[in-house]
């Protein structure tokens, strides 16, 4: 089940009852591994209304309700972490300005409350260490609440991709400029990431194609992916997740998919609501280990009992959202 995000904390942004009720029934209906909404690590890095953290105590604690529903069910869980970076306005970080690798604002309005995106505060080069840290003690709450590993949100126009992306990232320092000095933010955050929680507890998600208000990939895409998979590669990392944003999946997620592969010998998961064919068809090919799914599983809840009996699947309704189910 891959990561959607629901705004439904509870408040001072901790998981409720009705969270634990929502992800232990995919695990009851089948679902091996859950990835849960994306999770801020802290309110600067927060970019939805009611959405959950992982900063303080009691947030951290407000999550074994989650991970003891879901283990109960015979399912395993990650925690989603995310830094919004400048894809976020005042509005949910608590009054302060967000930051990014740039000081420029991104283009548009926010899709939850309708304004445009602020101008963030680009970070100095000392912050960044700040932020990995961040991160790291999100991630021990997180393995600390009972969840079975962290995949770090490294995709779809938030913070790291806003340092991957050469069009966004206008630094000089030693995180701009250069494809390696690009992925150097999120390359020092997974390999702090393994040294805190173990390789077999961590997975990174990437979208260097997706559907953004256009559909786009990384301006310099083969040079990018050359050094960036190897390089995640070096740093230990064993699971990754190709993930879009709203797209069609050959158009992006399973085209990147057959770039990154040969690159990648490790677990590779991808998906955008396949049909139950194409899905095993990536498998068996060896092009994935892994298929997640997301709106098929809001609609159908039994998808895994759907999948095996050959029954017709519910279409998905976005009014689906604001029920349990």
């Amino acid at each position: 089940m891959t990561a959607m995000t629901r705004s439904k904390a509870g408040p001072g942004h901790v998981a409720t009852p009705q969270m634990a009720a929502y992800y232990a029934r995919r695990a009851e209906e089948g679902v091996g591994l859950i990835l849960t909404e994306s999770t801020a690590v802290n309110a600067l890095g927060d970019g939805f209304p009611d959405a959950p953290r992982l900063e303080t105590a009691e947030q951290a604690a407000s999550w074994r309700q989650v991970t003891d529903a879901v283990h109960g069910a015979g399912g395993r869980i990650f925690s989603q972490l995310l830094h919004c970076g400048r894809i976020s306005h005042p509005d949910y970080t608590d009054g302060r300005q967000p930051v990014s690798s740039t000081g420029v604002a991104a283009s548009g309005v926010n899709r939850r409350n309708g304004k445009s995106y602020p101008a963030p505060r680009m970070l100095s080069t000392g912050e960044i260490d700040d932020i990995i840290h961040q991160f790291l003690r999100a991630a021990a709450a997180a393995l600390e609440s009972g969840f079975d590993g962290i995949e770090l949100h490294l995709a779809h126009g938030y913070l790291a991709d806003q340092f991957l992306d050469g069009r966004i990232n206008d630094r000089t320092d030693r995180y701009g400029g250069t494809v390696e000095n690009r992925c150097r933010f999120a390359l020092e955050l997974v390999e702090a990431a393994i040294r805190e929680c173990g390789a077999p507890h961590v997975m990174v998600r990437v979208s260097p194609s997706r559907w953004m208000g256009g559909l786009y990939d990384w301006p310099d895409l083969e040079p990018m992916l050359d050094y960036l998979i190897p390089s995640l590669d070096a740093t230990g990392l064993r699971q990754l997740d190709i993930s879009c944003a709203r797209a069609d999946y050959d158009e992006t997620s399973g085209r990147v998919v057959r770039m990154v592969r040969p690159l990648w010998p490790h677990l590779l998961t991808a998906g955008a609501s396949l049909q139950l064919a194409q899905a095993q068809a990536e498998v068996e090919s060896g092009l994935l280990d892994m298929v997640t799914y997301g709106r098929f599983l809001i609609a159908n809840p039994d998808l895994v009992d759907r999948f095996v009996s050959g029954r017709p699947l519910e279409p998905y309704d976005v009014t689906m959202l604001e029920t349990l189910e």
